[in-house]
This record gives structure tokens, C-alpha cells and sequence, in this order.
């Protein structure tokens, strides 16, 4: 039987889409792909997401890099995900957990690029879950603009800082006590309406 408590893997993983509005979107996001180091992720397309798993710190360094490598492109392009760890319908099937924390990508860029994004976080299995929502937001400010939206919350920066932020944030969601914590991210980066 499957083992149905909150927070018994360690696995994070990431479903993701990237949507160039481009006609060339294809070479947009085979090019985003292919300049982005996954060795330390195990990583699976199909027809409607991709899916990274494996050591958290490890899951952000690619999602935010195949952004960033999208972004230089120019084209608007749409990135959505949601994040997991401590699923307790997770296995450990799927994942690679590299031994070491060092980064496989560099993520710092001569340009900065402008993006606007709403997330959503959700610590699951714990009991003061809006306290720690709050507190979250609040410490997104230290990296980004933040407003109120429906369902969400709306960020705009630049897309290192938003990753940063957003990085930061889940991982301090988990160190608070959540044994199961989820986050929905949108981000649109290079949009027409930005200007």
C-alpha cells in the first residue's frame, strides 16, 4: 500500500510549459531546452507539460533557466508550472537526486528582463496556512513589486529576481512546517503590454 503521509519524499518536482507567442515557437523552445544543463533532474515531455524531478534546488535551477534562455529570444513568451514537494502520492520512481548542491546552469544575465507574473502557494498539511501565505508574500517584496490579484498574487521585475524570490519563498514554506507545499507560477516575459 501506498505510504499516504505528507512530506515522507524529498522529492520536489516541477510540471511546466513554455509558450512562445512566436510562428518559430518550436526552435523557441527546443533551443530553451537544449541550452539548459537537466543532467541533474530527471526530466519527461508529453503532449501538454514538462516534468522535472528531483533535489529542489535543482528543479528551480532548470525551470529558471530554460525562462531565462526563452526570454533572450526576445519573443513574449509564457511560462507556467506548478512546484511540489512532500506529495504523499509521490514516489520515488522517476527522480534523480544528484548528491551535490552545485548548480549545473549559470543564471546570470548581462540583460535584464522585464516580466510580470502571478503565483500561488500552498502549504498543505499544516495548521496556520494563511499566516504563512502572509508572511511569503511580505518577504516577496524584498525582491519584486507586489500586488493583490484575485486567486493570487502579482509580481513584476526582473525574471532572475521573480525566480529568486519565488525560490526563496517556497523553500522557506517548507522550513516553516509545511509537510506538503504546492505553488503556481505564471509569468510573462518579453509582452508587448509590458511597454
Amino acid at each position: 500500500m501506498t505510504d499516504l503521509q505528507c512530506g515522507t519524499s524529498k522529492i520536489a518536482g516541477a510540471s511546466f510549459s513554455l509558450h512562445p507567442m512566436a510562428d518559430d515557437f518550436i526552435e523557441v523552445i527546443e533551443g530553451a531546452l537544449n541550452e539548459t544543463d537537466t543532467s541533474k533532474v530527471w526530466m519527461e515531455t508529453d503532449d501538454v507539460t514538462t516534468t522535472a524531478r528531483g533535489k529542489l534546488i535543482h528543479v528551480f535551477d532548470v525551470t529558471k533557466s530554460i525562462c531565462l534562455h526563452a526570454a533572450k529570444t526576445g519573443k513574449h513568451v509564457s511560462f507556467q508550472a506548478t512546484y511540489s514537494v512532500g506529495c504523499p502520492g509521490d514516489s520515488k520512481s522517476d527522480a534523480y537526486l544528484a548528491l551535490d548542491d552545485v548548480l549545473s546552469n549559470t543564471t546570470q544575465s548581462d540583460e535584464s528582463h522585464y516580466a510580470a507574473a502571478k503565483f500561488s502557494l500552498y502549504p498543505l498539511g499544516g495548521g496556520s496556512y494563511m499566516e504563512t501565505i502572509y508572511e511569503q508574500i511580505e518577504a516577496m517584496k524584498r525582491y519584486v513589486d507586489v500586488s493583490h490579484a484575485h486567486y493570487s498574487t502579482k509580481l513584476s521585475g526582473d525574471l532572475l529576481d521573480i525566480f529568486t524570490g519565488l525560490e526563496t519563498v517556497f523553500q522557506k514554506t517548507i522550513d516553516s512546517g509545511s509537510n506538503h507545499t504546492v505553488m503556481t507560477v505564471n509569468i510573462s516575459i518579453n509582452s508587448p503590454s509590458h511597454k
